[in-house]
C-alpha cells in the first residue's frame, strides 16, 4: 500500500530531481532553470545529456557519478547535482567533479587546448559553515588573481544554499525566486500557487503531480522519499546533539568563570540540576 500523501513530489529527492529534470521531454525545466543563474553570454537555448557517470583515463582512476550531466548547444558542459546533507571536503568533490568534463575535451593529435566553458552548479539543502551569518543564498565562484580580476572565465561554480531563502508565495519578486519557492516547496502544495501560473511552471506542476505516475514510478519515488527522509533525520538529530553539547560548553565554562547558577539557568536554558552536575 502506497503510503504518498502529498500531491507533488519532493524535487529535492534523486527521484524528484531527475523526473523533473532529468529526461528529453522535460529538458526546457532545466533551460529554463539554469538561465536564472548563468550569466547572458551562456544562457541555454538547448541542451544534451550525457551520461552521469564519467570514468578516469586509467583503470586506477576513481569515478564520477553526478546527478546531471548536459551539454548546452554551444558547447558549455554542466554537472547539476542536489547536495541534501553536508559532506567532508564537498568543495574539494566539487573542483574534482568538474576536472572530468575538461579531460574530456582533449582531442587526439594535434590540438590547441582550447576548452569549452564547464559550469559545477549544486542546489544545496544546507547552509556552508562559512557562510551562514550571511543573508546571500547564491554563490558564483571563478578563478581570480591576486587584483581579483577574472583568470579564467570558462570554469565556474555556482552553488544555492536553499535553506536560507525564507521568502512567501506573496514576496516573490521574479522569476529566479519562483525557483527557490519551488525546490523549497512544491512536495508541501496541494494547489498551483497563483504567482506560479507562467507556462513552465504549468508543465513543472503536470509533470510533479503523484496522481499521474505509474505503479513503477510510484514505487521508485517512494523508495527515493524514504532515503531523503533518513538522511534528513540524521542531519537534524546530529544538528539538534551538536546544539546540546555546545550549550553544556558554555554552561561549564560560564559556572568555571564564577557565574550565579540562576544567570547560567537564564542564559542557556539548562535546569539548575543539569548545571549542578557539570
Amino acid at each position: 500500500m502506497s503510503n504518498l500523501t502529498g500531491r507533488y513530489i519532493n524535487p529535492l529527492t534523486d527521484f524528484g530531481f531527475k523526473k523533473l529534470f532529468g529526461t528529453e521531454p522535460n529538458k526546457d525545466l532545466l533551460i529554463d532553470f539554469l538561465n536564472q543563474i548563468l550569466p547572458e553570454r551562456h544562457q541555454i537555448k538547448d541542451l544534451n545529456y550525457s551520461r552521469n557517470e564519467q570514468l578516469g583515463q586509467a583503470v586506477l582512476d576513481r569515478k564520477a557519478i553526478f546527478d546531471l550531466y548536459c551539454i548546452g548547444n554551444s558547447g558549455e558542459r554542466f554537472i547539476v547535482e542536489v547536495q541534501k546533507a553536508k559532506q567532508n571536503y564537498f568543495k574539494d568533490r566539487s573542483i574534482y567533479y568538474s576536472s572530468f568534463p575538461i579531460q574530456e575535451q582533449a582531442k587526439k593529435g594535434d590540438w590547441d587546448f582550447k576548452q569549452d566553458p564547464v559550469y559545477t552548479v549544486g542546489i544545496l539543502d544546507f547552509i556552508f559553515d562559512d557562510h551562514k551569518n550571511e543573508d546571500e543564498l547564491l554563490h558564483l565562484i571563478e578563478l581570480k588573481n591576486q587584483r581579483c580580476e577574472v583568470f579564467y572565465d570558462k570554469l565556474k561554480f555556482i552553488y544555492i544554499e536553499l535553506p536560507k531563502f525564507k521568502k512567501t508565495q506573496e514576496e516573490l519578486e521574479d522569476h529566479f525566486e519562483k525557483w527557490l519557492y519551488v525546490f523549497r516547496h512544491l512536495s508541501e502544495l496541494q494547489d498551483r500557487p497563483q504567482q506560479l501560473q507562467d507556462r513552465i511552471f504549468r508543465k513543472l506542476f503536470d509533470t510533479a503531480e503523484i496522481a499521474k505516475f505509474t505503479a513503477e514510478e510510484r514505487v521508485a519515488y517512494e523508495e527515493s522519499l524514504k532515503y531523503y527522509r533518513d538522511i534528513k533525520n540524521v542531519v537534524d538529530t546530529s544538528r539538534e546533539e551538536g546544539k546540546e553539547e555546545r550549550t553544556l560548553e558554555i554552561a561549564r565554562e560560564l559556572k568555571k568563570n564564577g557565574i550565579t547558577i540562576d544567570m547560567i539557568v537564564k542564559s542557556t536554558g539548562l535546569s539548575k540540576k543539569e548545571i549542578e552536575e557539570l
